[in-house]
């Protein structure tokens, strides 16, 4: 069994190319799957399509989530074309299975009221509030993720000419910046920046307190904090930001295709959701406000 999973690991990284995040999610479902048959005392070469259905079955009871269910099916899906190919199986018993989608949720996104309130929040007279003005006020005129964010370079900002350049899943877009965004961001580079660093060669443009680049869960703390003293009650993520930002822009007259390329959707049917998002907000207000709804 290890085998067969050290081989998949192997052709995932050499032959797909798999990221490090794929290829770490694929193999921990795999690896489940591996400890669910092993006590049924089922080889792995000998699982057929009743197997794997009754495993979503499993997961299901366990109370996974529809979207688990689905990603751990996708998983097997892959392991098993790896069987196949390697000839350690005839045929993939996942082959033509799909359990049940998951109801896609509307993401949430904030007014432009509680966007106001949660970007005033940063006392921009000291270091930490002025770095972290410059943070949010480019997180909401760009729309980028947090990944994204916190891979950013000196080099990735032109603030003469307003835009930004941004590198993610493998294709690099540019993005504009607003006035608002441009003027926090020259500040924080020309008068915080060089204070907070330690190492003259450092080329984040974001960097803790330590003056080391900003990680993932120091940049997720500090849109914790401004949450709670806006005294927001939605929760609000990173995401929440990259979400608001391309409802606002729809809801404003920008098109599908603009924002897809803002946002960096390899598939516009990812920028649909936010049309939906529009259209339910355009039906609430219809039912508060039309005297016969």
């Amino acid at each position: 069994m290890l085998d067969f999973i050290a081989g998949y690991e192997s052709w995932l990284g050499q032959e797909k190319k798999a990221s490090a995040n794929t290829l770490s999610s694929y193999l921990r479902d795999v690896r489940q799957f591996a400890l669910w048959v092993e006590e049924g005392e089922l080889p792995l070469t000998l699982v057929e399509q009743d197997d794997v259905k009754r495993y979503a079955r499993h997961l299901e009871k366990e109370g996974k989530s529809n979207a688990t269910v689905v990603r751990s099916v996708a998983s097997l899906k892959s392991f098993y074309t790896y069987m196949t190919a390697t000839h350690c199986v005839r045929i993939n018993p996942v082959k033509g299975f799909t359990p049940s989608r998951a109801e896609r949720k509307l993401p949430a996104i904030l007014t432009n009221r509680e966007v106001d309130l949660f970007l005033e929040q940063p006392d921009a007279s000291d270091a930490k509030g002025c770095r972290d003005k410059a943070m949010l006020e480019l997180l909401y005129a760009t729309g980028i993720r947090v990944s994204e964010l916190i891979a950013l370079d000196t080099q990735d900002v032109n603030l003469s000419a307003g835009f930004l350049r941004c590198r993610g899943k493998g294709k690099e877009r540019m993005v504009p910046l607003y006035k608002t965004a441009v003027r926090a961001l020259a500040v924080y580079i020309g008068d915080i920046r060089p204070q907070l660093l330690e190492d003259p060669g450092e080329t984040a443009l974001f960097v803790n307190m330590n003056g080391e680049r900003m990680s993932r869960q120091g940049f997720w703390k500090i849109v914790k904090g401004y949450q709670e003293k806006a005294g927001i009650h939605k929760d609000i993520t990173p995401h929440t930001l990259r979400h608001s930002f391309a409802a606002h822009l729809l809801e404003n007259g920008a098109d599908l295709k603009s924002i897809q390329e803002m946002l960096g959707h390899a598939d516009i049917s990812a920028t649909q959701i936010y049309a939906q998002v529009v259209n339910q907000k355009l039906r609430d207000v219809y039912a508060r406000a039309h005297p016969r709804a």
